[in-house]
């Protein structure tokens, strides 16, 4: 193959280097702008799976970077005066100058052809005299921005500061200092790369920046390759301690805004996209090297394998992509962490270490327990003594009091639908659905959405509070649960809204009923989607009538005996329409600001919360985001939950979207928990409010994550207990946990051992001579250059 390379970073010089190791025919040239010794930052970070993959493709260049790596596996914060040390976690990175020589060293000794300090020719001209044209040209991409039409760029500038600096000082480890500035938080990232300096990034929310008056400075020299000295100079003094008398160093040194970069394709015919101008994930994960090379070995691969070059560009990129959005997942994550840093401020210093540590989902309790026990112990301990509690035990299974009702753990079956109920009577189906969830040791189980009408079903097998016979069913379910379970249980009251009338969920989820349907209603005559039908817009009358159902099924569920009620203003349902100026179209006082949106919904909660028992608690589920552009955002929920709060809310349970069918969610694992996150930490921790958690919470290592890490006080778990209903007692016996957060029903206790397998029944035999010491297995290894060798006596 002819092939040329647009960029002269790591990732076009490794591709071009492994085609050529590959088969020394191809003829493969690198256009570079820069000269070969220019290069901006500093250090650059591998991760070991990422190493093993250049050991196996490449042993010359693989050698070549691990003689000058500096290695080691801690990481340390310094944060509110207190350092903490978390080791295991193994990282290595090396000068991004000597990376770039080493890699252009091992094209040149291949026979690359590499112009350095030369534009490369137009793209089309390149197509139509190359056999194969690679950009690798970097996050602003000439390439990709040339052919918009075709790869379709999303460009995601993001609201923090940032700016790439160098220190002589040698750090041991990772560093993160985190400086509680009179304009806000402020925090650098650090690490070492050789043996004679380490990576210094400085970074802060926009907002922190122009109070600090950083933007006084900003691009007053706009010459290429101008540093802005004097916010150097700032930065020097206010982390004058990091710094430790060391030197700081500036490389075109600018404040910037990250920018995520996706493309909905990443090839075009014989054109294709490595690294940074494919994709972008933020350097607080240290990815952008490490995906640009894993890119490269790849593409290379699969142009190797696939003699047609469309198949293996196409091969390339349904490889590569989901690698690639799985590191963006958890990059957004780390990003979105760093920007809103300032929330954790009031953290206690334990906490908050693990906080950061969790911030992408990626690291969790179980996984830091194993690369760190002893601060793994020192987290659970400051969980214990935060909640005042004597016991150390694992924070899912740490007693909850919810209002004036005691949580034996804090584990919550989530509502779900299971349109099961016939005239909304709940029968044997619901008593064993949710009997089971209650013996199988979650602390709360709710009822699914129990709808306060006929007409505020969203299908016929909708379960109802609005008359006697569903009551007392209801209670025959309430007295099983407090008879045969220690779990209490909690009734989701709710009214379909516009989204009624429709269809069983397996029959056609939100499809109109074909016969047998009945009026919808809503804030506005809006369909909830394309072939939805067309509520009727509420008029007051209608207002006074939907809250007076309300307030007669929670007088029903508190008959039947429920210990909580939950009144359900999420999933687009007729109190989440309302708030949504997706779905609330309004002009009078119940429409437009969204203080005009909050009205009806606030005066079904205080009808509800008045007819309730005062000592049982009243809780709210809201959708954090409408997930489409001009519906409500995670700022809307702050606010949202605020005045919930301020109206006696005991809780706020945060989930999203489900408002209108043009929703398009993000999608992931744990993927609401930072909406629970934000709403904790901005308005439910100063009150004493808890917050729920939910969303994609798959495991028992997620709930104990997201609870040490102080991002909820609870989590509801839904689908997880569909198909596993004991899995909060697995959970325990997994954990080797045994108390009162999770008894097992007497009847049952014989199964709490968990079954023996193959592997698990052999007892496997000594077979090594000398038993390892653990000592030998460092948690903690440091940075430590060797000293330079003495000079040679002088004769």
């Amino acid at each position: 193959m002819n092939i040329a390379i647009i960029g002269g970073g790591p990732g076009g010089l490794y591709f071009a280097a492994l085609m050529k190791q590959l088969d020394p025919a191809h003829e493969i040239t690198v256009w570079e702008r820069n000269a070969p010794d220019d290069t901006f930052g500093f250090g650059v970070v591998f991760s070991d799976e990422t190493l093993g993959g250049i050991e196996n493709a490449d042993t010359t260049i693989a050698e070549a970077m691990a003689r000058r790596f500096a290695r080691w596996t801690d990481i340390d914060i310094h944060y509110r005066g207190e350092s903490h040390t978390v080791g295991g976690q193994g990282f290595a990175a090396m000068s991004r100058k000597e990376l770039l020589r080493l890699l252009q060293e091992r094209c040149r000794d291949l026979g690359v052809t590499l112009r350095f300090s030369t534009v490369a020719p137009d793209t089309e001209w390149l197509r139509a005299s190359y056999d194969l044209v690679v950009g690798a040209d970097g996050v602003n991409s000439s390439v990709r921005a040339a052919h918009a039409d075709v790869f379709r760029p999303t460009l995601d500038r993001r609201h923090s500061k940032y700016m790439w600096l160098g220190t002589d000082r040698v750090f041991e480890a990772f560093q993160f200092f985190v400086e509680q500035t009179e304009w806000g938080v402020v925090q650098v990232h650090g690490y070492p790369y050789s043996d004679t300096g380490s990576t210094f990034i400085v970074e802060m929310h926009e907002d922190v920046w122009r109070r600090a008056g950083f933007d006084a400075t900003d691009r007053a020299d706009g010459a290429p390759g101008a540093s802005d000295e004097r916010a150097v100079a700032r930065v020097r003094e206010l982390f004058a301690d990091a710094l430790d008398g060391h030197r700081l160093f500036a490389n075109n040194s600018k404040w910037l805004n990250f920018t995520t970069v996706r493309n909905e394709r990443w090839h075009h015919g014989n054109l294709v996209l490595i690294g940074d101008a494919a994709h972008s994930a933020h350097f607080s994960i240290g990815s952008g090297t490490k995906l640009a090379m894993e890119d490269a070995l790849a593409l290379a691969a699969c142009l190797h394998e696939h003699p047609v070059a469309e198949r293996a560009l196409t091969a390339y990129e349904a490889e590569r992509r989901p690698v690639v959005e799985s590191t963006q997942r958890a990059a957004q994550g780390s990003l979105e962490w760093f920007e809103n840093i300032g929330m954790y401020a009031r953290q206690e210093p334990t906490q908050f270490c693990f906080n950061l540590l969790t911030r992408s989902r990626r690291i969790t309790y179980d996984n830091l327990r194993t690369r760190d026990p002893d601060f793994a112990d020192q987290v659970d301990t400051a969980f214990a003594a935060a909640q005042g509690l004597d016991t150390v035990a694992p924070a899912m299974f740490q007693p909850y009091r919810l209002g004036r009702l005691e949580l034996k753990n804090r584990v919550i079956v989530s509502p779900m639908d299971m349109y099961s109920a016939v005239d909304g009577v709940p029968g044997d189906f619901h008593l064993v659905h949710l009997g089971s969830k209650a013996m199988g040791g979650a602390g709360l189980v709710m009822t699914e959405m129990v709808c306060v009408s006929p007409e505020g079903r969203i299908t016929p097998g909708c379960t109802g509070l609005w008359n006697g016979e569903q009551r007392d069913s209801w209670r025959r379910i309430v007295s099983y649960v407090h008879e045969r379970s220690t779990a209490r249980i909690g009734l989701q009251l709710g009214h379909s809204g516009r989204k009624g009338s429709t269809r069983l969920m397996w029959e056609g989820m939100d499809e109109p009923l074909p016969e047998g349907n009945w009026d919808t209603v809503g804030p506005s005559a809006l369909p909830y989607g394309p072939g939805c039908a067309v509520p009727r817009e509420v008029t007051r009358a209608d207002m006074d009538r939907i809250a007076a159902d309300f307030v007669a099924a929670a007088r029903r569920g508190a008959e039947a005996g429920f210990d909580l009620l939950e009144l359900h203003c999420a999933h687009g349902y007729l109190l989440s329409s309302f708030l949504s100026p997706v779905a609330n179209h309004r002009t009078d006082a119940y429409g437009g600001p969204l203080e005009n949106r909050l009205r009806f919904p606030l005066e079904v909660f205080d009808a509800v919360r008045e007819a309730w028992p005062a000592e049982r608690p009243v809780i709210v589920r809201i959708s954090a985001t409408d997930w489409v552009p001009d519906g409500n955002t995670e700022h809307d929920a702050v606010e949202i939950a605020r005045a919930f709060i301020a109206h006696g809310a005991d809780a706020i349970d945060v989930s999203s979207g489900q408002v209108t069918k043009d929703e398009r969610p993000a999608f992931g694992r744990s993927y609401q928990t930072p909406f629970a996150d934000r709403i904790r930490h901005e308005v439910a921790a100063a009150t004493g409010t808890a917050v729920i958690a939910v969303g994609a919470i798959a495991s028992y290592d997620d709930v104990n994550s997201l609870l040490l890490a102080g991002r909820a006080d609870l989590c509801a778990v839904g689908r997880t207990h569909l198909y596993d209903p004991h899995w909060t007692l697995h959970a325990a016996a997994e954990q080797e946990y045994r108390g009162p957060g999770a008894e097992w029903p007497v009847p049952f206790g014989a199964g709490r051992r968990k079954p023996p397998a193959a592997r698990t029944d052999a007892v496997r035999p000594r077979l090594s001579l000398l038993r390892s010491d653990p000592a030998d297995q460092a948690v903690h290894l440091r940075w430590t250059p060797a000293p330079a060798p003495a000079p040679a006596p002088v004769s």
